[in-house]
């Protein structure tokens, strides 16, 4: 995991003033679990997720852009290698289509964010 988020956690939760603790009963949970996520040891449920950015006011996405720019990153490359001769029917009626838009909502993105 990205050494990134968990500074970045961190940073957010000084900013605000917050200790561990404070933060671990926010999120209903223990200490412990604060002190692995802003390690880099775990990362947050999506409840979770949605919880510190309520409680950060942050939006998810600058709170973990890390981890968008590695999903981006992770798409680019995967969509290269999408299987070829998917047989054709209803169900994939707008595949090509749609593996099209997300290549190039992905390349505009990284055009956009500068992700590497």
């Amino acid at each position: 995991m990205s050494t990134e988020f968990a500074l970045d956690l961190r940073l957010a939760r000084r900013k605000s003033g917050f200790t561990q603790r404070d933060v671990a009963q926010l999120l209903g949970t223990h200490q412990k679990l604060v002190s692995e996520l802003e390690r880099g040891h775990q990362l947050p449920t999506l409840q979770q997720v949605v919880t510190l950015s309520l409680i950060y006011g942050r939006s998810f996405e600058s709170l973990f852009s890390h981890l968008m720019r590695e999903a981006r990153a992770q798409l680019r490359q995967r969509i290269l290698h999408m299987p070829e001769g998917v047989r054709s029917y209803v169900g994939t009626f707008n595949r090509d289509a749609s593996i099209d838009k997300l290549a190039r909502r992905l390349a505009d993105e990284h055009d956009q964010y500068g992700d590497a």
